[in-house]
């Protein structure tokens, strides 16, 4: 019985901190999401493309999809421990290039702070 409880509240911290974590609007970000669909893939299924799966990547260490060939600028920060937190994702998403010199992310960035704030929703979501 002892087992179920702690499944029951590991289960429930994890919803509580995705919640927490991500401030906004997960609907939202879903549809901020299909910009990025053309390189990424995210659920069930998820398969690498053109960029890496995004399955848990809020709060994860950077560069951990083997599948994928990161650029030399992600693999040094990632050895620098580079975590993708909410503060991390949002720079990056903002301006990719500005972030990360020498990234292999030829997106861009979002202009709108809330789609930022909703595309981290929405990709906490999977984690």
């Amino acid at each position: 019985m002892k087992s179920v409880h702690i499944i029951l509240f590991t289960g429930l911290l994890t919803a509580l901190g995705t919640a927490a974590f991500a401030e906004g609007d997960v609907t939202k970000g879903k549809k901020v999401f299909r910009k990025c669909k053309a390189c990424h893939t995210i659920g069930e299924g998820a398969k690498t493309k053109t960029g890496p799966i995004l399955n848990g990547i809020v709060g994860a260490h950077a560069g951990r999809d083997e599948e994928f060939s990161y650029s030399e600028a992600l693999t040094g920060a990632t050895a620098e421990g580079l975590v993708w937190n909410e503060e991390q994702l949002a720079a990056f998403l903002t301006k990719p290039k500005d972030f990360l010199k020498g990234t292999k992310m030829s997106f861009s960035g979002l202009r709108k702070p809330a789609d930022v704030k909703n595309l981290v929703a929405y990709l906490a979501t999977h984690n």
